[in-house]
């Protein structure tokens, strides 16, 4: 099925990824598969690389072959719908399982992050009792089970950062309301800037803090973005385009159309030049945390 003109490649590139994922735990040659589904080779490389919008009945048929569980067909079901959408939204509910997460997935291929924060310190830099406190506040009648469960899928998703091949290269602007605003109290508050300093002192970790004293700039108007950039091909091509995405209270935005994302790319220097440098910041997260562990 051919893509339409304002179709955006976020939902087709994910579903690709599960659909390739559920193919491989099946242990399904790309061959095995086609031949079970009864189509050609090329269809099922389109299909698995995000190259073309899939209807829901193809992918419930996928999902039959592989011996998907039900909860997670209806999910990638949903996910087809939206293969035609021009920039979507994905709204957190009972219908997504728990570990199906568009973001994580873009996340974790990603060579390079630009995150701007103007409230709370961003996921991939949270310590335990940090994110704790947010989830808990966001989900307001979350059981400890399933809290346990989040937090534990938020840390571990830090491990991109560290990992030993090609960790990506992140690079964070926070609103100086993010280290002055005490989420967990005061111990809480002390570790996680303290873990602020720590992980900015890696190569591919450039943290920043955008003062009051800045006054207006770009981040006032856009709010809390994140760019995502993907690895190049051995010709010097996106691997897959770049994506911004914009996380709100009931659901996530991703844009990926070329002129959306300069906007933000322009935004996020504007952000970044009215920033104190990461010597500068450093001091400042710092002297926050100080202010917190003298109580």
């Amino acid at each position: 099925m051919a893509e339409g003109p304002t179709g955006s490649t976020v939902p087709r590139r994910q579903l690709g990824r599960n659909l390739r994922g559920l193919r491989n735990r099946a242990r399904l040659t790309v061959r095995a598969a086609a031949a079970k589904l009864e189509w050609s080779e090329a269809k099922m490389w389109r299909i698995e690389t995000g190259q073309t919008a899939l209807r829901s009945l193809d992918v419930q048929a996928m999902c039959l072959v592989y011996g998907a569980p039900a909860d997670l067909t209806e999910a990638l079901m949903g996910l087809a719908k939206e293969t035609k959408a021009r920039g979507w939204w994905h709204a957190y509910g009972d219908l997504i399982p728990e570990g199906f997460d568009v973001y994580v997935g873009l996340e974790e291929a990603a060579s390079s992050l630009s995150m701007y924060e103007s409230d709370i310190v961003p996921g991939p830099l949270q310590t335990e009792g940090y994110a704790r406190e947010i989830i808990r506040k966001h989900i307001s009648d979350i059981g400890e089970a399933d809290l346990d469960g989040r937090v534990r899928l938020r840390i571990e998703r830090q491990a991109m950062l560290t990992r030993v091949t090609d960790p990506p290269v992140l690079r964070a602007v926070l609103g100086e309301a993010v280290l002055r605003r005490p989420i967990g109290g005061r111990e809480v508050m002390a570790q996680q800037l303290a873990h602020l300093i720590y992980v900015s002192e890696r190569k591919n970790i450039s943290i920043r803090v955008a003062p009051f004293a800045a006054g207006m700039h770009a981040g006032v108007v856009t709010g809390p973005f994140v760019i995502l950039r993907f690895p190049l091909t051995g010709d010097g091509v996106d691997t897959e385009p770049p994506t911004v995405y914009a996380d709100g209270y009931t659901g996530g935005l991703y844009l990926d159309k070329e002129g959306e994302v300069q906007q933000y790319d322009a935004a996020f220097d504007d952000i970044w030049k009215a920033s104190l440098d990461e010597q500068a910041s450093r001091r400042l997260i710092g002297e926050v945390a100080g202010s917190y562990e003298k109580g």
